[in-house]
C-alpha cells in the first residue's frame, strides 16, 4: 500500500467505502495489506473470516501484534496456496501501480476471490493534468507524493485505462466508486467526466 497515503486522512474514506462494500462474516483476504488497519476494521465492523498478505517482515509483525492471521509474501509470485474461489473477496488496495505484474496480479485475484476489490490513484486526474502541463515534471499529489527517483509507483494507470483492460480480459465491473478529498461519485461506465475528476477510483470486478 501506498505508506505515505496511509497516513493521510483519505484512507479514513477509503477505508470505509471498503467497508460498506463488503457482507458481514464474509471470508477477506487483503493483499498489500500494510499494518493491518483495514483487515482489523473489517474483523471488528464486519465480523469477517480475514487473512492477509504482506511483503514487509516490519508490518507482519505489526499485524500479528493486533492478532490478525497475516502471512509475508510477494503477492507478484502469484497466489498458488489458495484454491480457486476461496474467499468471497479479495482486496488490493492502493496497491496494483506498485506491482511489477499487475495483470498477474489480477488474475490470481479472480481466481481466488468471488469478487475482488481494487483501489488506486487516477494519473488523469486534472491536478495531476494541470501539473505536469505548466511545470513539465512528474506531478505530486495527496495520493502520488514521492519524487521520480524514490516512487514505489512502477505502473501509474487512469481509470480509462483500467476500463479498456477489463474489456480485453473480460473482467466485470460490479461497482465503481471515484473519490475526492471532499466528494465520492458512483458508476460502472466509462465516461471522461469519471477519468478528468477523480483522484482516486475504487472498483468491485469479477470475471466473467
Amino acid at each position: 500500500m501506498n505508506r505515505h497515503y496511509a497516513e493521510s486522512k483519505g484512507l479514513h474514506l477509503n477505508y470505509s467505502i471498503i467497508s460498506d462494500m463488503i457482507d458481514d462474516y464474509a471470508r477477506v483476504l487483503d493483499l498489500g495489506c500494510g499494518n493491518g488497519y483495514l483487515l482489523k476494521l473489517l474483523k471488528d465492523k464486519k465480523h469477517i473470516n480475514g487473512n492477509g498478505i504482506e511483503i514487509s517482515q516490519k508490518e507482519v509483525i505489526q499485524c500479528l501484534e493486533k492478532g490478525l492471521s497475516v502471512i509475508q509474501g510477494d503477492i507478484d509470485e502469484g497466489l498458488k496456496q489458495f484454491a480457486d474461489k476461496s474467499y468471497d473477496y479479495v482486496i488490493l488496495n492502493q496497491t496494483l501501480q506498485s506491482t511489477h505484474n499487475p495483470d498477474y496480479v489480477l488474475e490470481e485475484m479472480l481466481r481466488v476471490g468471488k469478487k475482488c476489490i481494487v483501489s488506486f490513484p487516477n494519473f488523469a486526474y486534472w491536478r495531476i493534468r494541470f501539473k505536469f502541463f505548466f511545470t513539465g515534471a512528474m506531478p505530486k499529489s495527496r495520493v502520488l507524493p514521492f519524487e521520480w527517483f524514490n516512487t514505489p509507483n512502477i505502473h501509474l494507470l487512469t481509470v480509462k485505462d483500467f476500463f479498456e483492460f477489463t474489456k480485453q480480459h473480460n473482467i466485470t465491473i460490479l461497482e465503481g466508486i471515484y473519490t475526492t478529498k471532499a466528494k465520492v461519485r458512483k458508476a460502472i461506465h466509462y465516461n471522461l467526466f469519471s477519468n478528468f475528476f477523480a483522484e482516486e477510483v475504487i472498483f468491485i470486478i469479477a470475471k466473467n
